[in-house]
């Protein structure tokens, strides 16, 4: 790996404002865009989901909570997705770790929950091997997945809808998936501070950057040890 450049206190500081420019201008965008994220018409849910949870029975007015607004994780567990039949996604386990405590969401009228096509017996044995207590219900049986585009012919894939509840109607804000997700997990937000970055082939990183594929070095947190760690000398 060539090594980087070594620099005085002054010049350190000096580039470290400059760079700082640019990323007050992307805080700005974000903002902006946040803004215009907020005023995105929505649809009424008017299909009558039925989920499996802790306490039985659920319908999607009853993930809110009481509350307004609720977020939903759905999180990979199904027929064909690694670790089937006994552990979830590894990358979705990865986002679920970087969960803070709920308690902060809650002040601010907003739930958060997963959702999974496993049966909920499966995920709650997985839960309990993982350590999370975040709420997580199973749609097993539901058309949930397919009607949201997140089950199809080429198999299953994960998500982030945003749902605001109007009395008693559902109305969904919001959806991201594939790296919109991956940026609100401070695992790669952590990473992508390093001079490292995250360590994949896809990154525009110094020469000799220790890099893998991505997704690859993925594994669910009590997995690692038993997982080659590439040298990064």
């Amino acid at each position: 790996m060539i090594k980087p450049q070594v620099v005085s206190p002054t010049e350190w500081q000096a580039a470290r404002d400059k760079l700082l420019i640019k990323e007050k201008q992307a805080t700005r965008a974000r903002d902006a865009l946040a803004a215009e994220r907020r005023r995105l018409p929505m649809v009424r849910i008017d299909k009558d989901y039925v989920f499996d949870g802790r306490d039985g029975k659920a319908r999607l007015l009853d993930l809110f909570d009481g509350r307004r607004q609720l977020i939903v994780y759905h999180f990979m567990f199904a027929p064909g997705v690694g670790g089937w039949p006994a552990a979830g996604c590894p990358g979705c386990s990865q986002f679920v770790d970087n969960l803070g405590h709920l308690a902060h969401l809650h002040a601010r009228d907003t739930s958060l929950v997963l959702v999974s096509r496993a049966p909920l017996a499966n995920l709650q044995r997985y839960q309990a091997r993982m350590g999370w207590r975040i709420p997580w219900f199973s749609s097993a049986g539901s058309d949930l997945n397919t009607d949201f585009g997140l089950t199809s012919d080429a198999g299953e894939t994960f998500g982030l809808s945003v749902f605001f509840r109007d009395g008693d109607r559902v109305l969904r804000s919001y959806f991201t998936t594939g790296r919109g997700v991956e940026a609100l997990g401070s695992v790669w937000t952590f990473l992508d501070l390093t001079p490292l970055g995250r360590q994949e082939d896809w990154e525009d990183s110094p020469p000799g950057t220790p890099q893998t594929p991505p997704y690859q070095w993925w594994r669910r947190h009590d997995e690692y040890e038993s997982a080659a760690v590439p040298a990064t000398e």
